[in-house]
């Protein structure tokens, strides 16, 4: 019978889940192995990032229950947010309605791969069974005080009137629908308090051996540490000061100007009536440019004088006051020092601007030509009483002198900001709140959770939030007086809800609380997590910063959620692109002659490479058009064979047709067995040659993958091994011997982690009424590994004259011996006089002749 996958995918797929096989078990004897892929957004279909993603995870837990693991292999969906709402804008579905259609189909689509997933566990954020307990977790930050508002910039539509996510503002700064220049608005807004542990995610890193040094990094830099110092500016003619914070204190006998946000408070009040104008233009000018616009390193640094002036300290001397793009007010104190001499930011700046630079730092060496800033450490010079003194040391003696003055202070700084996650959107998770005219802000009691998004909702992309136009759902009583007063309307950012579903997945069906501690702590961490490079910032740290707060509040006991992380690389679709236009074209639409591809309908040149697979650039797969044509089992294998999990993975129709072929492969060599194989396996009393071979390629295949799916998880190397072992068995189809049908078990045992539906059909074949997938996983013999025999090559004056089989023990006087004694040596040494004789334990012997 043929290889027939889609027939037996589909079958056994069913039985799978009529068994229950991979629902987790409730019994603790067993050591626990928590599995997890990053869950998807239920965007409608899978694309071959998911495939890859998920069929990593899946042979990891496969692995685990064959070593003896408990196993939660769960999945779920990420389920909130913006493409919903706006198929609800374009196409009049709700966005209930548009994501549960997407679950679905997705759902069905992940498990025709045959995933050994724990459906059962199923969580999705958009559900109030689920974003109760988000708002319950909101609360739990709002009681600790690391939840609170205040106003921040949103990009607001001028026309419609409405709060734009980044998403929505093009590369031009307009909004996706009315085309209007984006400005940035202040509204009053919930942030939650990640800078309260700042000191925390960045130490702990170091606990985190199990991730990649990479996303490490990131995360440091993120956070951004910096030890400095806090000093003041007093105004001109005011008891106001401007705090800025330094890490070179040594330099603030150089400093000549400060430059403050034109957002900051103070702004409007150092402005001179002759500037007022000037300023009040450049503020409104910047308004419509974005944070990343305004500190791109490639752009020219605007600023204007506000008419203003501050007291350097440390000099006495009056210096101006500007404002400027670069600077921001959501960062830091919102106000910088100007040191142009000693940094290349200011000295550009200082140079536009027709500003003061004063040398405070020189190199050791001697004095500086100022061509450019010089930012390295030197001798003080130009500051009074610290002269002469190494900046370095001057730094913490800057410090001293500032504090004892009143000054200033040393601080350290992060540049990590607190987490703003009000949204004016529909589709995103209620914050539980009520504002009351005499109460405040008032928490929704437990017992009223959760505060249900309303359905009856119009959708226009116009005006203020959705929510915010529902009188019947705004307006309510207090909790707390009874006062008539109005519910929040923001709705949480998206990362909150996967910050902590890792947790729910221990628990998931609880209706009494998020998760019960014994089974949280039972579970968590999660031992292995896969998902992509992309989040190793955002979604990792909020994460980290959730496990942490909720320790805190002795709902978990554990510091981290992740010990290992496998980051997964892209996988990447042969593109065609038109240098000329830098239009990308379908691959229907270009031919191949005289070694070059052209557009089919222009007649052009283009040129050809691999990158990331996207709708825009046409170079995408459809995994269901693979899994139709070739079967999951196939896919899963290019998938794993084709790179190392962590390297970007290039789509090559060639490579998936290699791996349809080795299963193939393996399903006549087993077919082949089960026709031929005797009624009953005599035992053997003493191996041939054969046997011993033989035996020797199943336990270095055992050894070697066990290897590979250790550490990094080499799958490729893996199932290399496989190949190596199917053709081990093909050469030696002895047919009759025990050692043939331990090869051909042990094949399909360690085959049915990458191609789970074909090794149950073959195992199911060869007589056994349990499944595969509940064996044990084999353990190598290392008697087997013992080589009896070895090949000696004789060379004659280094040149390879053939080979003999000689004993792997033979010392090298019985080497040269038995080489001697060989026809090869007989026939080539004769009429010879040998001069020396070299031999190399275990590879060869040279007979050096005259």
């Amino acid at each position: 019978m043929p290889y027939n996958p889609a027939e037996i995918e589909q079958k056994w797929q069913k039985i799978w889940q009529q068994m229950g096989l991979d629902k987790t078990p409730d019994n603790a004897d067993k050591p626990k192995f928590y599995a997890l892929s990053m869950f998807p957004y239920p965007s409608g279909n899978l694309h071959m990032g998911h495939v890859r993603n998920y069929t990593i995870t899946d042979v990891i837990a496969r692995l685990k229950r064959m070593q003896g693991y408990r196993v939660l292999h769960p999945m779920g969906w990420d389920a909130f947010g913006l493409p919903a709402e706006n198929a609800a804008i374009e196409r009049g579905v709700p966005p209930a309605k548009w994501t549960d259609q997407n679950i679905a189909q997705m759902k069905r689509q992940l498990q025709q791969l045959g995933l050994s997933i724990d459906w059962e566990r199923e969580v999705a954020t958009c559900s109030p069974e689920y974003y109760r307990w988000t708002q319950w977790l909101f609360l739990q930050f709002f009681e600790s005080g690391l939840a609170y508002q205040k106003e921040a910039a949103v990009n607001w539509d001028p026309i419609d009137q409405t709060v734009l996510a980044n998403e929505q503002v093009d590369s031009e700064g307009k909004s996706w629908r009315s085309g209007a220049k984006v400005e940035r608005k202040l509204l009053r807004q919930w942030f939650l308090k990640i800078t309260d542990y700042a000191e925390q995610l960045l130490t702990d890193l170091d606990k985190l051996t199990g991730w990649p040094e990479r996303v490490k990094t990131m995360q440091a830099n993120w956070i951004g540490k910096s030890v400095g110092a806090y000093l003041e500016f007093p105004l001109v003619n005011s008891t106001e000061k401007i705090a800025v914070f330094t890490t070179r204190p040594d330099t603030v006998y150089g400093v000549t100007y400060v430059v403050l946000a034109p957002e900051h408070p103070l702004t409007l009040q150092v402005t001179t009536p002759e500037q007022k104008s000037a300023v009040e233009t450049f503020i409104q000018e910047i308004a419509s440019e974005s944070e990343l616009e305004r500190t791109a390193e490639d752009k020219p640094k605007r600023g204007i004088k506000t008419g203003g002036l501050a007291i350097n300290p440390f000099t006495g001397e009056e210096i101006p006051i500007l404002i400027a793009d670069y600077v921001l007010y959501e960062y830091g104190t919102g106000a910088v020092m100007g040191v142009p001499a000693h940094d290349s930011r200011d000295f550009k700046f200082a140079r536009e601007n027709n500003l003061p630079i004063k040398i405070v730092i020189t190199p050791e060496s001697g004095e500086i030509e100022l061509k450019e800033a010089y930012t390295e450490a030197g001798i003080m010079i130009n500051s009074a009483q610290f002269n002469g003194l190494h900046s370095t040391a001057g730094k913490t003696a800057i410090i001293d002198y500032a504090t004892a003055q009143g000054y200033g202070k040393a601080r350290i700084q992060y540049r990590l900001r607190d987490w703003l996650i009000s949204r004016q959107r529909y589709w995103g998770c209620p914050i539980p709140v009520i504002h009351c005219p005499n109460c405040g802000t008032v928490p929704v009691p437990i017992d009223n959770l959760p505060v249900t998004l309303p359905e009856n909702v119009e959708f226009s992309g116009r005006g203020a939030s959705p929510l915010a136009k529902l009188e019947d759902w705004v307006n309510v009583d207090c909790p707390r007086c009874g006062t008539p007063a109005k519910r929040e309307t923001d709705t949480m950012d998206t990362f909150i809800d996967s910050s902590w579903y890792f947790l729910r997945y221990t628990d998931a069906k609880n209706e009494d609380i998020p998760f019960q501690f014994e089974k949280v702590n039972d579970w968590m961490p999660v031992d292995q997590y896969v998902g992509g490079i992309e989040h190793a910032i955002l979604h990792l740290l909020y994460s980290r910063f959730f496990t942490k707060v909720l320790r805190d509040r002795g709902l978990v006991n554990v510091d981290e959620p992740f010990n290992r992380l496998l980051t997964q690389g892209m996988v990447q679709g042969l593109t065609y692109k038109n240098p000329e236009t830098g239009k990308y074209v379908p691959a229907e639409n270009v031919i191949y002659k005289e070694d070059k591809y052209y557009d089919k309908d222009t007649g052009e040149v283009l040129s050809f490479f691999f990158e990331k697979m996207s709708k825009s650039k046409y170079n995408g797969v459809d995994p269901l058009k693979v899994l139709e044509k070739y079967g999951a089992d196939t896919a899963r294998m290019f998938i794993l064979f084709t790179a190392p999990p962590e390297k970007d993975l290039q789509w090559e129709d060639a490579g998936v047709e290699g791996q349809f072929r080795f299963l193939n492969r393996v399903w006549r060599l087993v077919s082949e067995y089960i026709e031929n194989k005797p009624k009953q396996v005599k035992k053997i009393e003493t191996f041939s040659k054969t046997d011993k071979d033989l035996r020797r390629a199943i336990h270095t295949a055992i050894k070697e993958i066990s290897e590979d799916l250790e550490g990094d998880y080499q799958f490729n190397t893996a199932i290399s091994e496989l190949m190596k072992l199917s053709n081990a068995l093909g050469d030696n189809k002895c047919f009759a011997s025990p050692i043939y049908r331990e090869g051909i078990e042990t094949l399909l045992i360690l085959l049915s982690l990458f191609a789970p539906h074909l090794s149950e059909e073959l195992w199911q074949a060869l007589g056994h009424s349990q499944s595969i997938h509940l064996q044990p996983w084999p353990k190598v013999d290392p008697t087997a590994l013992i080589v009896d025999e070895i090949t000696l090559v004789i060379q004659i004056l280094g040149k390879t004259r053939g080979t003999i089989q000689v004993p792997a023990s033979a010392d090298k006087n019985t080497l040269e011996t038995l080489a001697l004694e060989s026809e090869i040596a007989q026939r080539y040494l004769e009429g010879k006089e040998i001069k020396k004789v070299i031999v190399v334990p275990g590879k060869l012997v040279n007979f050096v002749v005259v």
